[in-house]
């Protein structure tokens, strides 16, 4: 249930029969003090309908029906409704399983994520959008929207003829194109260094673009090479994306002539040097100059925002998409709205599709520049992940010696993992990040390892009493003490986290409702003896460990960490 949208919902409903329509603007309080929440709409509310705050409060309140809820609500301030609830409505919320409930108005979701290019191997620039694009979509499906994920490789263009040459050239195979970032280095020298060889790059762009057979054929054995590699990225990470989300940049080739002849029907074609722009009025430069959508280069060319618009029609138009999410870094910023406002210009999409980039920022090294290898190189993101797992790994030997090597290896693997996607997902997308082992690894602060040990330390809990407690609907489970109150009101805000986050795109609205979760348990752990309090109680607290442990793992699925049984 989402408490949230309920008392927001009885809120309102009071407002209107107070006679001053407003939304209830309720929040979960900053401090207990204020209660569990707090409605703070009454002032906006009062000051449209030229009333006195305070007496609309008062109104308000007399009017508010949250028997089924909550205790008798109290007013603040100028106005402000503070929201206790009650213990009995705490108790039937715990009695229920813990899952994520479906939205009511079940949407089509495009998310466009990923989109490495096959030309090189993946590298750290791939991971924002991989894993925070991941996470929204798992959230997505967990809330009952229909999910489609495309995966937009770049897998066309210049550079794959200067590749294909050199494969025809060096006579390359599969166990050559192993290291696919030293292949392309070596081709990139061919190219610069040899201008017949450039030529001969440049004529194999055409004859691949034209369709000659050879051509699509080593093109072909590339790009299943490429793929291959970003796929065992992929399973690493344990991401929900595979062969079949992928989308690429050739598959709109055809579209890409259409899209130009359209906008030309439209309307909205000028030439410009040669080439095909669309200029509109809200896209200017600091001088006051039109900025131009390029469409089509003076050779005949076609460019990304060429590829986008094909994109946009074809989500909008034949997937028939509801809203459309780009999870792509913050300097495309600019390219986006240009191609969005294009795409609405056209009719390629209407205004009940959203069209949306869910821009990140840059992932940064703890010089506060973009993050390399210390030579000055591309950090390979198969690379990093080795690494965080044998990080991962030397600190579980030393927190827990006694554990087999298979074992060990796999709560590294989710150890390790685990803490470079939460590193991440924690940090509110629009800003760049440190990254930082020692900070992301570590068991305390608001990490993975500090939420997956809280897990660990709870089905502990379970072993040492011979296993998962009774079904809570045979316990009395009305909170006795304040600690137990705070940790079920914390697990009967999952719902509204959830939904906050699939509707912004901002999975560290999650993280830090999982963390504030895992911090109240601890309270709760030390404050509540569990397994040496008498019968009744004993149950009760086992029951609140049970539904903690369904809602931390339930949260951390979302994000797409796993939680060891043990670390």
């Amino acid at each position: 249930m989402n408490v949230k949208a309920l008392l927001n919902q009885r809120v309102a409903e009071a407002l209107a029969r107070a006679g001053a329509p407003g939304d209830g603007l309720v929040q979960a309080a900053a401090r207990p003090e204020f209660g569990d929440y707090q409605a703070n709409g009454v002032m906006a509310a009062a000051k449209r309908a030229g009333q006195n705050p305070r007496a609309l409060a008062a109104r308000v309140v007399d009017l508010l029906d949250l028997a089924d809820i909550a205790d008798s609500p109290e007013i603040a301030g100028p106005g402000f409704i503070n929201i206790r609830l009650r213990g009995e409505f705490l108790a039937d919320q715990a009695a229920l399983p813990v899952a994520v409930q479906p939205s009511r108005a079940a949407q089509k979701v495009v998310v466009d994520y990923s989109a490495p290019n096959l030309a090189k191997e993946m590298h750290v620039g791939h991971l924002r959008s991989t894993i925070i694009g991941d996470a929204i979509a798992r959230t997505l499906e967990a809330l009952g929207h229909e999910v489609v994920r495309q995966n937009h490789v770049g897998d066309w263009g210049t550079q794959f003829g200067m590749l294909l040459a050199y494969m025809r050239e060096s006579g390359a195979n599969s166990a050559e194109l192993a290291d696919l970032e030293s292949f392309y280095r070596k081709a990139k020298v061919r190219f610069d260094e040899d201008a017949a060889f450039a030529d001969t790059a440049r004529a194999t762009v055409v004859a691949l673009q034209s369709g000659e057979a050879w051509a699509r054929e080593a093109w072909q054995h590339f790009i299943d090479v490429s793929m291959t590699h970003c796929q065992s990225v992929y399973d690493t990470l344990g991401v929900t994306l595979g062969p079949a989300d992928v989308m690429a940049e050739s598959a709109y080739n055809d579209a890409l002539a259409p899209v130009v002849a359209q906008l030309e029907e439209a309307g909205l074609l000028t030439e410009s040097d040669g080439a095909q722009c669309v200029f509109l009025d809200e896209f200017q430069g600091k001088d006051g100059a039109p900025l131009p959508v390029i469409v089509q280069k003076s050779d005949g060319g076609f460019l990304y925002a060429t590829t986008d618009l094909a994109a946009i029609r074809h989500r909008a138009q034949t997937l028939h998409a509801d809203r459309v999410l780009y999870l792509v870094d913050v300097r495309q910023s600019l390219h986006f709205r240009q191609v969005f406002a294009v795409a609405r210009a056209a009719g390629f999409a209407n205004e009940n599709t959203r069209l949306e980039h869910l821009a990140f920022g840059a992932m940064l090294g703890k010089d506060g520049k973009p993050f390399k290898t210390r030579s000055g190189g591309v950090v390979k993101l198969a690379e990093l992940l080795a690494e965080a797992q044998i990080r991962a790994e030397a600190i579980v030997a030393e927190k827990n010696p006694d554990l087999d090597a298979a074992t060990r290896t796999e709560i590294a693997a989710a150890v390790g993992i685990g803490a470079v996607k939460y590193a991440d997902l924690s940090k509110n997308r629009t800003s760049d990040y440190v990254f930082d082992w020692e900070q992301m690894l570590s068991f305390d602060g608001n990490t993975a390892p500090y939420l997956q040990y809280a897990c660990a330390r709870i089905r502990s809990i379970f072993r040492r009493d011979g296993g998962l407690p009774v079904a809570a609907s045979a316990v009395q489970l009305l909170p006795g003490e304040e600690a137990e109150r705070q940790l079920l009101v914390m697990m009967c805000r999952f719902q509204e986290v959830v939904e906050q986050t699939a509707e912004d795109g901002f999975p560290h609205y999650l993280c830090t409702y999982l963390y504030e979760l895992a911090t109240r348990f601890s309270q709760f752990y030390e404050q509540c003896p569990i397994l040496q309090a008498d019968d009744e109680t004993k149950l009760r607290r086992l029951s609140y460990c049970r539904q903690t442990l369904h809602t931390l793992t339930a949260g951390l699925a979302l994000l797409g960490i796993d939680a060891p049984e043990r670390m």
